[in-house]
């Protein structure tokens, strides 16, 4: 195996909860597969809803599936400012205290009085990636992108592992169009 991995960029997104996804689209509602993520089990939907901030809105935001026990709302930086919500730099599913937004969709309207954040850039490991690159869950790294005229180091990368992820990092627009990414990018962790 390889050091590298992949690193993909996490545009916006939603997760809902059943609950609040029949609220959007109706009762009985379920998520259409668009296409498959990188992690196993998770996919794009054929759904689609707006995000309601103070300022403003972002349309056609897309649902990541499966449904969720809560709902969360990952946006840029830029996204977050632009409509008016101070989002926190949080891991996925720490939303306690983070943003506060509406969804909107065909059918009806849900209100999060928490849920918005920016995601903090991480890598998913299996254990036995995690094992050859020396980390374990949790870990803080720092990793380097080899893009064409705009090299970077990372900071601040959390090491996430578990048996039912694939090896990727992902980060977010803002950070994807700082290092100018295209095409396939790959990273490795870089010792300080």
């Amino acid at each position: 195996m390889s050091a590298e991995f992949i690193v993909e960029t996490s545009a916006r997104h939603v997760h809902v909860t059943q609950e609040a996804l029949e609220i959007l689209f109706g009762k009985g509602a379920a998520l259409t597969k668009k296409k498959d993520l990188s992690q196993p089990g998770q996919y794009a939907s054929e759904e689609r809803v707006e995000v309601v901030g103070p300022k403003k809105s972002l349309m056609n935001v897309s649902i990541l599936g499966p449904v969720r026990n809560a709902c969360q709302v990952e946006l840029s930086a830029t996204d977050a400012r632009s409509i008016g919500i101070s989002a926190p730099v949080r891991e996925s599913g720490d939303i306690a205290g983070s943003g506060a937004c509406k969804l909107v969709g065909p059918a009806g309207e849900v209100e999060l009085q928490e849920g918005v954040i920016v995601a903090k850039r991480h890598i998913h490991l299996t254990p036995a990636d995690a094992e050859e690159l020396g980390v374990k869950d949790k870990d803080v790294v720092w990793v380097k992108l080899d893009t064409d005229g705009r090299k970077a180091i990372l900071g601040d990368v959390v090491c996430r592992v578990s048996d039912k992820f694939a090896r990727a990092m992902h980060i977010d627009t803002d950070e994807s169009n700082a290092v100018s990414a295209s095409g396939t990018l790959m990273g490795t962790i870089f010792k300080m």
